[in-house]
């Protein structure tokens, strides 16, 4: 049987243990994946910052398939919505620890796993590009 998505478990998990930690919980997400509903003058270079500290937000919801609250941009209060395959990272703001996800699998795309070959050895795959982190993101073992 297929399982879902692991990242609405480890973003909620790792958003629980940088604000156990006294420190800012933000989210780097993909601002032209679809349904991503922020406001376009926060967009930088395709991407958007959203600190989700509590102090931050009202109305926050993190369910298994988006982030949705209500945050102020300069002032004006602004309606947000992520869904869960847009949100590319979470981080402390204050140190950069934090989680990287890989881009979600589209559906009918190829498997996660090369297949087999009739000797056994794995069928060589090209990896693909992603984008990098940011520089400040350090990932936690």
């Amino acid at each position: 049987a297929t399982m879902s998505s692991s990242r609405p478990y480890m973003l909620r998990a790792l958003v629980e243990w940088i604000n156990d930690n006294g420190l800012t919980p933000h989210l780097q997400v993909d601002a032209h994946a679809p349904g991503v509903r922020v406001p376009a003058f926060a967009v930088r270079g395709g991407k958007v910052t959203l600190n989700i500290a509590l102090r931050a937000v009202a109305h926050l919801q993190m369910d298994n398939d988006a982030i949705s609250f209500q945050a102020r941009f300069g002032g004006v209060s602004h309606s947000v919505y992520v869904p869960m395959a847009a949100i590319e990272a979470i981080y402390a703001r204050e140190n950069g620890q934090g989680m990287v996800f890989p881009p979600e699998p589209q559906a009918g795309a190829a498997p996660a796993l090369a297949p087999a070959t009739a000797d056994g050895a794995a069928t060589p795959q090209a990896e693909s590009a992603t984008a990098a982190p940011p520089k400040n993101l350090r990932i936690c073992a």
